[in-house]
């Protein structure tokens, strides 16, 4: 806490101080100045920032989390190249091709490796409401099952479940659940729903949000018993961790929302099956804690 007092007064002061700075340097700078090192400058420069790519390239192809400033950084180097190509070759002979190419290649190049970096920081999915047609997804076997053998294309889904596959891949695309890549190949997507509460839902479907309600937390309840009776069999796959922390009611949505982004990052690490990997049960819960008295 100490320590990030610090860091935001040790920014301020530098904003506060650049103001004047700033200012100075308006006043006193020549309209026009010869240096000696002007090609190493612009040399150099470029050679930073063909190896920012270069990194760019070699994190992502590694799916490293490295990646996310990597790509900041090489977006506010485009910046700054754009910002002085243009303002040095203003009212020379250069100075639309300097502008036009800021305007075609660099800004835009620079707003896209923006914002893929922020979709790398904040994963696919996005909170949203539950559904009556998620709970219909996730109540059926066949559709789970499906979406558990992805990726894969229709034939091989047919091979391996007994229904009416192109119906039900056609439901669960409509649904969000899942999409069809150029190579024919069937990939599930990522989904992150919210709570449900009964009071947003008609009066006619809330006993089967109830039933499914009720269904879910029994089976995590089971899922936990199961898990800690064999906990000396999983050779390791295993990983957990208990807290108690005081927080405010945004403080826990903020929490949530970074747990979620720090798992589907993960989980679009490795989007292919891998002889190396396992299928992971992985949760996460939060809930006021109760009284000594409540758990006896």
């Amino acid at each position: 806490m100490l320590f990030r007092r610090v860091l935001l007064a040790l920014l301020a002061g530098i904003a506060v101080f650049l103001v004047p700075w700033t200012v100075y340097l308006g006043l006193t700078l020549p309209e026009h100045f010869d240096t000696s090192q002007w090609r190493v400058a612009w040399v150099g420069f470029d050679i930073v920032l063909l190896l920012c790519f270069a990194a760019s390239v070699l994190l992502g192809m590694r799916r490293s989390r490295a990646s996310v400033p990597m790509l900041a950084a090489t977006a506010a180097l485009l910046c700054c190249d754009a910002w002085f190509d243009v303002v040095l070759d203003w009212g020379g002979p250069d100075q639309w091709a300097s502008l036009g190419t800021a305007l075609v290649a660099e800004v835009p190049i620079a707003l896209f490796l923006l914002w893929r970096a922020r979709a790398l920081l904040a994963g696919n999915a996005r909170p949203r409401p539950l559904t009556m047609s998620d709970i219909a997804v996730r109540t059926n076997p066949n559709y789970q099952r499906l979406l558990r053998l992805m990726p894969a294309t229709s034939a091989e889904l047919r091979a391996q479940v007994p229904i009416d596959v192109p119906a039900a891949l056609l439901t669960l695309t409509h649904a969000g659940y899942t999409r069809r890549t150029r190579d024919g190949r069937w990939h599930s997507l990522p989904q992150s729903t919210n709570e449900a509460r009964p009071e947003d839902f008609p009066e006619e479907d809330r006993p089967k949000l109830a039933a499914y309600l009720d269904a879910k937390y029994d089976h995590e309840v089971r899922l936990m018993a199961w898990a800690a009776e064999r906990r000396d069999t999983f050779d390791g796959w295993t990983a957990g961790s208990r807290a108690g922390i005081r927080l405010r009611y945004q403080d826990l949505k903020e929490f949530e929302a970074e747990y979620l982004e720090l798992v589907h990052r993960y989980a679009a690490r490795k989007p292919g099956p891998a002889e190396e990997a396992r299928d992971l049960a992985v949760r996460f819960y939060a809930f006021p804690e109760p009284e000594p008295a409540e758990l006896a």
